[in-house]
């Protein structure tokens, strides 16, 4: 499955910038395995003195940016599940700054944030393993917008990339 089969319907526009950075050929499944020690590798080469840095007053640093990632991976991962497995709960929104100060990511190391997010990574690729390409395709609400399961995992891959960039062009 390829986000080329992805119908707009099967998420709300806001996602469509993540989505846009997903290459339309990447299946599902390659981009999570292929993209996971792409993400590890990237942190690791960021200079130690540049980890708690952030570019603006009120901005994440990036091990803050890192465990922000993790925790929209979860949250997401959650979502496919909860689609893919047709439920009709509408799931509740995300508010990504109120995770981070409680997170307390600013004073973990590089080396638990990596652990985390493999963790978590390896549990969504199990997750995507155990769903058929129906399930993928089952939509539920999230936020008081429809959503698939293959959507939810799909904008994942986009997010990475989005902050990647971000990370690129103004912290480093």
């Amino acid at each position: 499955m390829t986000i080329s089969e992805l119908q707009t319907t099967e998420y709300h526009t806001f996602y469509s910038n993540y989505l846009a950075l997903v290459p339309k050929d990447l299946s599902l499944i390659d981009g999570f395995k292929d993209s996971s020690q792409d993400i590890i590798d990237f942190f690791q080469n960021i200079p130690a003195i540049k980890l708690n840095y952030a570019y603006a007053n009120e901005k994440w640093n990036v091990k803050e940016v890192f465990q922000h990632l993790i925790d929209t991976e979860r949250v997401f991962q959650y979502r496919c599940f909860c689609m893919a497995r047709q439920d009709k709960t509408s799931l509740p929104g995300f508010e990504q700054n109120d995770y981070i100060s409680p997170s307390n990511a600013k004073n973990k190391s590089l080396e638990s944030l990596i652990e985390e997010f493999k963790t978590v990574r390896q549990s969504f690729i199990a997750l995507l393993n155990s769903l058929n390409d129906e399930d993928l395709k089952c939509i539920g609400v999230a936020n008081g917008n429809a959503m698939s399961a293959r959507a939810a995992a799909f904008i994942i891959l986009g997010h990475y990339q989005w902050h990647i960039d971000i990370i690129k062009e103004r912290y480093l």
